[in-house]
């Protein structure tokens, strides 16, 4: 036969009630009073200078609007963790032979065990500056470049490779005083978000042939100059001077001051025969997939495009600032 026993324990719904009323109490809070909340709208920006830089107008191309109101100023993170300035490779027999006859800091240089009539002469040219060369075994060569390649395949490294440091980033100013000292009207590339390293090494070589004074990158959402990007350049990096900057709109304004045009890549402005592209100018290309930002290209003087005739609408990134650059060109030329 079975007995209940009495005890003085409270039933467990009552246990379920305790414990409900005491995390409603562990998650309240006061309510703070309206002095600690922020005013909205409370920081209007700063105040526009009456004694701005003002530039003459200049002729042969059609101006935005006079009534278009003022762009806000972007705003500037703060300085990020830098990942790649570490020493990085140069890949392929124009990167290093180039890196070698601009003076560049190189560590040593790997080569592989079999070579030809032009890496002997890489291997000469190393030896006269007394670099520290070791013969290695091309699977070696192989798996250092493996990050720097496509689909699961390694860069093509054509059987060298060199250690070098960081590559050495500029500022605005040291492009203009480039082109000073040259005795030459100011000639810059500014890209506006290209993140594809191999398209930031295309356009690098192509300002360098132009005779760019220089080329200015950004440090957000930009491809940085990698071993990918001198490699895509065919040794132009070492010659190109390459300016990293937090904010692109800021060194647009920058150019500005120092009496550049800034002519923006974008489809859906003036056919570029149609823009004055001579004198000092600043040619702004943006991203591979969603060309110039708002900020940037409302800072643009002009905007310019290239004449499609086929089904496809636009061009590479890499491909169109060249036809721009040399489009530059030919204008100065008449």
């Amino acid at each position: 036969m079975a007995y209940r026993v009495k005890t003085d324990r409270p039933h467990r719904t009552d246990f379920n009630k305790k414990s409900e009323e005491g995390a409603r109490e562990k998650n309240t809070f006061k309510r703070e009073p309206d002095s600690y909340r922020k005013k909205e709208n409370a920081y209007r920006g700063p105040k526009k200078n009456e004694d701005s830089y003002s530039r003459p107008e200049k002729p042969g191309f059609r101006s935005k609007s006079k009534d278009q109101k003022p762009a806000p100023q972007e705003s500037v993170p703060a300085v990020q963790a830098e990942t790649d300035e570490l020493p990085y490779l140069l890949i392929g027999r124009n990167a290093v032979r180039e890196a070698i006859r601009a003076g560049r800091s190189i560590d040593k240089i790997l080569v592989s065990t079999e070579t030809d009539g032009s890496l002997k002469e890489i291997l000469g040219m190393a030896r006269d500056s007394k670099l520290i060369i070791r013969e290695v075994d091309r699977k070696k060569l192989d798996e250092l470049c493996m990050p720097f390649g496509h689909g699961g395949k390694t860069a093509n490294h054509q059987g060298i490779v060199a250690y070098a440091a960081g590559v050495e980033y500029c500022t605005v100013q040291d492009i203009l005083e480039e082109a000073k000292a040259r005795g030459e009207q100011p000639f810059v590339i500014v890209l506006d978000g290209i993140e594809d390293p191999h398209n930031l090494g295309s356009i690098i070589r192509s300002a360098e042939c132009v005779g760019a004074h220089g080329v200015v990158i950004g440090k957000r959402r930009s491809a940085s100059v990698t071993s990918a990007a001198v490699k895509a350049s065919a040794g132009a990096a070492e010659y190109m001077k390459i300016a990293r900057v937090v904010n692109i709109r800021s060194a647009v304004d920058e150019l500005k001051k120092a009496g550049v045009w800034i002519a923006g890549a974008d489809m859906h402005g003036s056919p570029m025969g149609e823009q004055n592209l001579s004198g000092p100018l600043a040619l702004v290309i943006g991203s591979e997939g969603d060309g110039l930002s708002k900020l940037v290209r409302e800072s643009c003087d002009l905007l310019v495009s290239i004449p499609m005739k086929g089904h496809i609408d636009s061009l590479n990134a890499g491909v169109a600032a060249a036809v721009l650059m040399y489009e530059k060109c030919r204008q100065d030329r008449k």
